[in-house]
């Protein structure tokens, strides 16, 4: 593989593999640094990437592998930025958003590994199910099930939580 192939095969994909290492490091210099390597890692070896057939599929699992491998490595807080841009006119409003994100990101982080990983990649990047089904090495049926079981349970977590809010309130009103 030349360099101008590497560019339209590989590079182009390096914002959706930025996306998916953020979404699963929550750090953006962690997921820059991740992305770097990956890149490097994979012009090391561009001789053998004329062998795979879908590109994106390789690139996306290898970033998904490294991504967990760096979070095995390094101690990782699970909270999303308080910080998160929202042009709101009412300073109230931008801090209820920003609780809101965190704990919905804390919601989501209590998933189990495989339907957290395909809600983001469905929800998040917008993929297509028969990829997401190939990235993660399962039947498209497969990908179907896990991806309705994480919105159900992430559902019922967040009904819960309003019940359990609306008890609160209740009890100091």
């Amino acid at each position: 593989m030349n360099v101008r192939q590497f560019q339209y095969q590989i590079l182009c994909l390096s914002d959706k593999s930025y996306r998916m290492a953020l979404s699963i490091l929550k750090n953006e210099s962690n997921a820059k640094d991740a992305l770097q390597e990956l890149m490097a890692r994979l012009w090391e070896k561009r001789g053998q990437l004329d062998a795979i057939t879908n590109h994106q599929a390789f690139v996306l699992t290898s970033m998904r592998n490294l991504c967990f491998d760096m979070l095995r490595k390094s101690i990782h807080t699970l909270e999303i930025p308080a910080d998160t841009e929202y042009n709101a006119p009412n300073p109230y409003r931008q801090a209820e958003q920003a609780d809101m994100m965190n704990h919905l990101g804390s919601m989501i982080d209590e998933l189990p590994e495989m339907q957290r990983t395909i809600l983001r990649m469905k929800d998040v990047e917008g993929m297509e199910l028969k990829e997401i089904a190939r990235i993660m090495s399962m039947t498209e049926n497969a990908a179907t099930v896990n991806l309705s079981r994480a919105r159900k349970k992430l559902r019922d977590m967040i009904i819960n939580n309003q019940q359990k809010e609306e008890r609160t309130y209740e009890r100091y009103r």
